[in-house]
């Protein structure tokens, strides 16, 4: 479903700033895999997912997307085909806009647009079953304003209208990170709800090792633009996050600078 293959990327080439933010990166993705992705800050895990969603496009190599080359596609190309959930609850939704014109926009995410009525009440009635998914109670406040949502809620909306166009490949970037333990809890179990209700496949970043190997079938860690470890399910299900601290010291001699990542 997903082929990275051969992908590299610098930013601020031949300056002082140059910086190899992907050295020859090769993932695949079969459809329905679940795989996260940790590393120390700057390891080029969101530049992964930047060049997947069509944000950032590579200097060298391909990827592809069920089988399609879309590396020379725009963001705006590839949006039908790629779901996503940033970090800051507030960057996946507009906040003057009601709910339900939220997720009228997700509805149309990649479709050709014309003049139509956004909400109707067949759409109303169908994005107020979708809420109920979340168990919020957002299906009775379709005409709240999303800035009036507490930033779970944001972040609980943002997953659902990621997913609303069923996308080929469905990105995380450490979407639960900003919020509070209680919240992150609430994101994760939906996440994992929708992902197998949906068997999309995902790719999600995350700093919390614990998180990284209770979720999904598959985990791998990346260091200065590679990918130096790839575990199958199996495997995962074996280690703890302070087998992946030593895993990292052992193969690059380091240690994992956000200690957090325990939690």
């Amino acid at each position: 479903m997903l082929n990275v293959a051969e992908v590299s990327k610098t930013f601020f080439p031949g300056t002082v700033n140059e910086r190899r933010a992907l050295i020859n990166v090769n993932l695949q993705l079969a459809a329905g895999d679940f795989v996260t992705v940790i590393g120390s800050n700057g390891a080029g895990k969101s530049t992964v997912l930047n060049t997947v969603a069509g944000r950032i496009i590579q200097d060298s190599g391909s990827v592809s997307l069920d089988g399609r080359d879309v590396s020379k596609l725009k963001e705006h190309q590839r949006a039908a085909q790629v779901g996503r959930v940033f970090q800051d609850p507030m960057a996946g939704t507009s906040p003057n806009l009601t709910i339900e014109e939220n997720l009228a926009l997700a509805d149309r995410r990649g479709r050709r647009r014309g003049l139509a009525l956004g909400v109707s009440k067949a759409k109303r009635e169908r994005f107020a079953e979708e809420l109920k998914v979340l168990e919020l109670g957002l299906e009775n406040r379709l005409k709240t304003k999303v800035g009036l949502l507490s930033g779970g809620q944001r972040q609980a909306l943002s997953l659902l209208m990621a997913t609303f166009s069923q996308p080929k490949v469905l990105l995380l970037d450490e979407h639960t990170a900003a919020l509070d333990p209680q919240r992150a809890e609430l994101v994760t179990r939906l996440t994992v709800k929708v992902v197998q209700e949906q068997e999309l496949t995902t790719l999600m970043v995350t700093h919390n090792m614990a998180q990284a190997l209770e979720v999904g079938n598959r985990l791998i860690m990346m260091h200065e633009g590679r990918i130096i470890l790839d575990v199958s399910e199996q495997e995962k299900a074996k280690l703890t996050p302070e087998d992946l601290l030593a895993e990292f010291a052992k193969i690059k001699g380091a240690a994992l600078d956000d200690k957090t990542l325990l939690q």
